[in-house]
C-alpha cells in the first residue's frame, strides 16, 4: 500500500478507469508488496484495500481498488502483474468497476425480491444491467414489461427440464450475463446446470430451511412460535439450498404477530438480502473459500 503511495501524483488522471483485483493463494512473505510495487509502477491509486488470511488452509485472499493509469484495462493489468501472480501461484481477476455487469434474473409467482432489484437498479445503488427476466410462470411478464425488459416464459415439467435448462445456458452465453439470480424462482437445478453456473448463481431462501422444509415455511415457523426469521443469499451448487453463504439476516417475531405478518416480515428481509448479496458478489467483494466465503 504504501509503495502506491510513492507515485507522482500527475500519474493519476482525474477520472481515469477504476479498477478491482481479487487474488488468492497459499500465503507466503511479500504477496502485498509484489502486488502494490506493480501498480506502483503502473502509477495507479489504490482507493481500497482488503485481505485475509485462512489459517487453516493457509490460503490468502485479497481485493485491491484502484483507478488509473488512464489507458488500463484488464488485458493490460493481467500482463503487467503477470510476475508476481506466477510467482506466487494466484488465482487473480481483475475487472473494470464502472462496468455495468450483465445480469438474469429468474423468479416464480412470487416477485417482491425481483422488483427490489429492479427498483435498486433504477435508482442506481445497484450497478447491473438486467438483460433477461426468465419465469416459469406467465405472471412474471408483467414486471419484464413494465421495465422494458426481455422475458422469457419456460414452464418447466419433468419431461422438458433439460431443455429448459438447455435454453438458460444458451441465453447466459448470448447475452454475456455475468450472473443468474434466483430471485424465488422455486426450480431446482439439475446438478449439471448447477457445475456450469457454479460461483455465477446466487439463490434467496428463508432461515428456516432444513427445519421447515416444504410449502409454506412462514406458516411452518408460526406454528411452532418462532422468536427470529430470516433469509440467507447463497451460491447455487447440487446440493439443494447449502450453497456457500454470501448474505444473512434475521429479524425478530412475537406470538402477538400472525402468519401474515410472518409471511411479510420474511418477504422484506429475502428481498434486502438478495440485493445486498448481488451487490457484493458484483462488485467483486466475494471469494469462494471451499464450502465458504470470504466478504470483504
Amino acid at each position: 500500500m504504501n509503495a502506491s503511495n510513492s507515485r507522482p501524483a500527475e500519474s493519476v488522471v482525474a477520472g481515469a478507469p477504476a479498477h478491482v483485483i481479487t487474488l488468492s493463494c497459499d500465503d507466503r512473505p511479500g504477496i502485498v508488496a509484489a502486488v502494490t510495487t506493480e501498480l506502483a509502477r503502473l502509477g495507479a491509486n489504490i482507493t481500497e484495500s482488503s485481505q485475509f488470511w485462512d489459517r487453516q488452509t493457509n490460503r490468502f485472499f485479497m481485493r485491491i481498488a484502484f483507478a488509473g493509469p488512464a489507458d488500463a484495462t484488464p488485458p493490460s493489468l493481467e500482463r503487467a502483474l503477470a510476475v508476481p501472480i506466477g510467482k506466487f501461484g494466484m488465482t487473480a481477476s481483475i475487472v473494470d468497476q464502472f462496468r455495468r455487469p450483465k445480469i438474469v434474473v429468474m423468479v416464480s409467482k412470487f416477485d417482491h425480491a425481483l422488483l427490489h432489484l429492479l427498483y435498486q437498479i433504477r435508482v442506481g445503488w445497484l450497478n447491473a444491467e438486467v438483460v433477461a427476466i426468465v419465469s416459469n410462470h406467465e405472471s412474471g411478464r408483467r414486471p419484464a414489461e413494465l421495465e422494458g425488459l426481455p422475458f422469457h416464459h419456460w414452464p418447466v415439467t419433468a419431461a422438458n427440464k433439460i431443455e429448459q435448462e438447455q435454453k438458460l445456458v444458451r441465453l447466459v452465453e448470448e447475452t454475456g450475463a455475468e450472473l443468474v439470480v434466483l430471485a424465488r424462482y422455486m426450480q431446482v437445478f439439475s446438478s449439471d446446470l448447477s457445475a456450469r453456473l457454479s460461483g455465477r448463481a446466487i439463490n434467496i431462501h428463508h432461515s428456516f430451511l432444513p427445519s421447515f422444509k416444504g410449502a409454506k415455511p412462514y406458516h411452518q415457523a408460526f406454528e411452532r412460535g418462532v422468536k427470529l426469521i430470516g433469509a440467507t443469499a447463497h451460491y447455487v451448487t447440487g446440493d439443494l439450498d447449502e450453497g456457500p453463504i454470501i448474505e444473512q439476516e434475521t429479524e425478530r417475531v412475537s406470538h402477538a404477530q400472525s402468519a401474515d405478518d410472518f409471511v411479510a416480515v420474511g418477504r422484506d428481509i429475502e428481498s434486502r438480502v438478495l440485493a445486498r448479496a448481488v451487490k457484493l458478489h458484483l462488485e467483486g467483494r466475494v471469494m469462494l473459500n471451499g464450502h465458504k466465503t470470504i466478504v470483504f
